[in-house]
């Protein structure tokens, strides 16, 4: 991908988020979300399956040699490499707040190139409100008040780290983690709003010590990284995409390494 191509990329990845965000909302707001269980036991609505056919013809018609790579087709995880190029996609990330109906939920595209992810979008269509960027890209949030750039915060608010925990994953390792943390407050956030709290400033620190599948964090990553935050696995290395599993390994989201306990 040529220098000058990925901000040209948003121009067509934004409007696609939302058509997708508007398949999810016309679900969502019928009332009819025609839940069931996956083969993993992981919930999967009508929501998810219509969005992921948005995203799969859009992003196909935009890039046709890039595979697409989606939860909700699982015959596309051929396509995950390493050393090569294609879409990552989520296309309902927080399929329990969109049962739940508490309105935290996403949709996912990111873009990875050799293992990296270099842009993502990010979109909270019950909210209306859209992320979007990459490292060496910066990092910007639309709502209806219009478009700013966004870049974690320069410091702790009064002192207090500013901790963002998911609402449905708070096990005891990420508790005894942020115990490690000194003075904190707790900024709940649901799906991929948690990486987007710490990017725009209104967090400092995201730890997730339990399960997660790339295609829950590339986007986000990538605003995160955008913004100016870091994506480090326990060992301070940048979580990469297209391994031999799928799944991520536990990671700290972050303003500064400076705040991750030594």
């Amino acid at each position: 991908m040529r220098q000058n191509e990925p901000m040209d990329l948003f121009t067509h990845l934004l409007p696609i988020a939302r058509q997708a965000g508007d398949a999810i909302m016309a679900i969502y707001n019928s009332g009819q979300s025609g839940v069931r269980e996956k083969a993993d036991q992981s919930p999967v609505t009508e929501a998810d399956l219509a969005a992921h056919a948005v995203l799969a013809k859009a992003l196909g018609s935009l890039l046709p040699t890039y595979p697409v790579v989606s939860e909700e087709d699982e015959n596309s995880l051929v396509h995950r490499h390493g050393a090569g190029s294609f879409w990552l996609i989520d296309p309902l990330d927080g399929t329990k707040e969109f049962i739940a109906r508490n309105g935290e939920f996403t949709v996912n595209i990111a873009l990875i190139e050799h293992g990296r992810s270099v842009l993502g979008v990010v979109y909270a269509p019950a909210i209306d409100c859209m992320y979007w960027g990459g490292a060496g890209l910066g990092a910007f949030r639309m709502t209806a008040a219009g478009t700013q750039a966004i870049k974690v915060s320069p410091e702790d608010a009064n002192g207090v780290c500013r901790v963002v925990a998911s609402k449905s994953h708070l096990n005891d390792e990420t508790q005894a983690f942020i115990d490690r943390l000194g003075s904190v407050s707790l900024v709940q956030a649901g799906s991929s709003l948690k990486f987007c709290r710490v990017a725009e400033g209104m967090a400092d620190i995201y730890p997730r010590l339990a399960p997660t599948c790339e295609w829950d964090t590339a986007a986000a990553q990538a605003v995160l990284e955008g913004a100016g935050g870091v994506v480090l696995d326990q060992d301070g290395n940048p979580l990469c995409y297209g391994k031999p599993e799928v799944l991520n390994p536990s990671f700290i989201a972050t303003r500064s390494t400076a705040l991750i306990p030594a």
